[in-house]
């Protein structure tokens, strides 16, 4: 693998990779803070329909924030990522640790980590925190989903309907190609699909002793605040929640320095 560096701010330093899979290539990205204070990075886990050009200006602005390396990649059909040959089954929030960020985890070497997960990417990190009890120091959720609500399912009908409107799909295909119309039925289809209604994290967070933070919007239309509470209630380990009044679905882009800011103060005791 050979790695492109770019200065994209007189503090952080920005490459890219990609790691190998057994299924296909993934993006990899890295913020780098100067000077690095040596303390374990943060690893971003995106949304149903996100990637790595989605998270926009808060990788840089976190690993500037904390002092920490960020990392973020494009799950297997997202972004930049090789597309997923197949489509994803029920099981597929789980199947993530294994999928994506174990061959990432190895190739990078990263050793002990963070993890912040947005939405579902939530779910996944809470999964990986559950598989990874010994490098895992802290567990970072946003807008997450401990179960599946009517709110979530409502609103993603919605999204649905948005998007069979003429033009709509030209969104989704500025970050993820001629792989667009794969990503929204990965969404739409998985979530809604009656399998996928036995999803809760419970029994993964019941594995989670690393001090954990659950940020929730207060207004987010794909999931009330029962969420949140659930998070802080099933995880095992010191806990916080952090309601946003009047925020949305993505509070690191509505509010970006004060999601910042929380977290780093969250995460100032964490080596």
């Amino acid at each position: 693998m050979s790695d492109q560096a770019s200065c994209i701010s007189t503090t952080v330093t920005a490459r890219d990779t990609r790691v190998a899979t057994p299924d296909g290539a993934l993006y990899v990205k890295r913020w780098q803070p100067q000077p690095a204070e040596g303390k374990a990075p943060i690893v971003l886990m995106h949304d149903s329909l996100g990637s790595v050009a989605l998270w926009r200006d808060f990788p840089q602005q976190l690993a500037a924030a904390t002092g920490r390396e960020v990392i973020a990649y494009d799950r297997l059909g997202f972004g930049h990522s090789d597309a997923n040959p197949r489509q994803l089954l029920p099981d597929f929030v789980e199947n993530e640790v294994k999928a994506g960020f174990t061959p990432i985890h190895q190739a990078l070497g990263i050793g002990d980590f963070v993890l912040l997960g947005h939405s579902v990417g939530g779910g996944m990190a809470c999964m990986t925190a559950a598989a990874y009890p010994r490098h895992c120091k802290a567990l970072i959720t946003e807008s997450a989903q401990s179960f599946v609500e009517d709110r979530t399912l409502n609103g993603i009908s919605e999204a649905r309907d948005n998007f069979a409107k003429p033009g709509q799909l030209d969104r989704l295909s500025r970050y993820h190609g001629d792989k667009a119309a794969w990503v929204l039925s990965a969404w739409v289809d998985t979530w809604l699909s009656e399998p996928f209604a036995h999803y809760r994290l419970d029994t993964a967070l019941k594995q989670v002793h690393c001090p954990v933070l659950a940020i929730h919007g207060e207004l987010d239309e794909f999931g009330s605040l029962v969420h949140p509470e659930n998070i802080s209630a099933w995880s095992q380990g010191p806990s916080e929640v952090e309601i946003i009044a009047g925020g949305g679905h993505v509070p690191h882009r509505e509010l970006p320095e004060r999601i910042t800011g929380r977290i780093t103060r969250f995460l100032s005791d964490i080596p």
